[in-house]
């Protein structure tokens, strides 16, 4: 049976808070490319998003761990040591281990022979998302049977990956990327220096698809009842939320709010701890993750969208988070931070709001939004404009799609 052209790997499908993979999947589907995934992970969310479920490409899910299928990876071993691109993989891989001595690493090399044993009949190349363990993945398994491979990079992959891996990944030779593409200016900058070469690395800002989202509401501006702030994201140190409830605790008691959180993340119990400790939980609401659907309806209920990311401690951070081109199409006044390419949309002052993200200087911008209707109605409105005519998706799937048929093509 002769498969996709494509096989396409990420870190875990499906995920919740990667809505920006699942859109531009659907995109390059409807534009014509052939693919299946390859998951290294199954999911741990409990919920899916529409867009999902529009993926018409055959799911794969590769062993997690080495221990839970012995079997397959023993046939993934034995199949490719006949291959010449073994030996290759093989010399790139113990490269990379006595840089890396981890069991991540050792895991990767397994995961690689079970995609290079399984890749259908007729696949022309490989494209990872994220720069780091699936481009590993991909890269060992693409050099063991010959095939180009591309990747996309996004934000934490970039930063916390070292610079030898990122530099190796991005060479021009039979084990380097066809192309990588990424998400950010700044990232785009960072790449191609660290490549040595611009044409290696695309700029594709993922956009928006205008589409899977309703006209925004009418708004009413006015301050006739509490203010509700929303912000979506993962809790995790990079999105700055623990330094929001502090900020939160300072408003002015003349102010009226409400805070709506909607995600997961692992610093749940610590936050909603510290939210206690604040005398706040009664004015807070934790959502969970949730559906794209129950994010956009929450935003048109909302009055202002709040994202105060930072740089964690390890050098994670956000690149330009979509969910605030989300809240920009439903005319939702933005307060952000200066942040890794977040400026690349908002211009502090014409379409939102970006302070430091210390609790006093998250409180003070907070303060002026609430206090402020005319202000939030023409920052909402600037944004909104930016959006429809600077970061609409297609031009980015455009551009991707033919990098990748490009890529393709030359393997005939």
């Amino acid at each position: 049976m002769i498969g996709p052209d494509i096989a396409v790997v990420v870190k875990g499908w499906p995920r919740l808070s990667e809505t920006f993979i699942a859109q531009e999947l659907v995109a390059l589907q409807e534009a014509g490319l052939h693919f299946d995934i390859w998951s290294l992970r199954h999911p741990t969310d409990t919920k899916t998003h529409p867009l999902h479920d529009r993926i018409t490409g055959a799911l794969h899910y590769l062993p997690e761990y080495l221990h839970d299928s012995p079997p397959r990876v023993l046939r993934g071993l034995l199949a490719n040591i006949r291959r010449r691109g073994f030996y290759r993989a093989l010399w790139l891989w113990l490269r990379d281990l006595l840089r890396d001595p981890t069991r991540n690493r050792l895991r990767r090399f397994g995961q690689a022979c079970v995609l290079a044993r399984e890749l259908p009949v007729g696949t022309k190349g490989l494209y990872a998302h994220f720069m780091h363990t699936p481009a590993s993945v991909t890269r060992y398994a693409a050099v063991m049977r010959g095939l180009p491979w591309a990747c996309s990079a996004h934000a934490k992959d970039i930063w916390t990956s070292p610079d030898w891996e990122k530099r190796e990944k991005l060479q021009k030779s039979t084990s380097g990327a066809h192309f990588l593409a990424t998400c950010t200016g700044v990232g785009a900058d960072h790449l191609s220096a660290l490549a040595g070469d611009a044409d290696r690395v695309a700029l594709i800002y993922h956009g928006l698809d205008f589409t899977r989202f309703p006209d925004p509401p009418e708004r009413d501006y006015s301050n006739r009842r509490a203010a509700r702030l929303i912000s979506v994201g993962r809790l995790v140190e990079k999105k700055g939320f623990d330094r929001l409830i502090d900020a939160l605790a300072l408003l002015p008691e003349r102010l009226d709010w409400e805070w709506h959180h909607i995600g997961g993340g692992d610093l749940k119990a610590a936050l909603q701890t510290r939210v206690g400790e604040l005398g706040l939980s009664s004015r807070i609401v934790w959502h969970g993750a949730q559906s794209q659907p129950f994010v956009i309806k929450a935003m048109r209920e909302a009055d202002i969208f709040v994202l105060p990311s930072r740089i964690a401690a390890d050098g994670d951070r956000d690149g330009l988070p979509n969910v605030l081109m989300e809240a920009a199409s439903q005319k939702l006044p933005i307060l952000s931070t200066p942040v890794s390419a977040i400026p690349e949309f908002i211009t502090d002052g014409e379409h939102g709001l970006l302070t430091p993200d210390a609790p006093a200087d998250i409180a003070a911008a907070l303060s002026q939004l609430i206090e402020a209707p005319d202000l939030r109605r023409a920052l909402s409105e600037n944004a909104y404009q930016r959006l429809i005519s600077e970061f609409s998706m297609q031009p980015g799937i455009d551009e991707l799609y033919r990098r990748l048929d490009a890529m393709i093509a030359e393997n005939g």
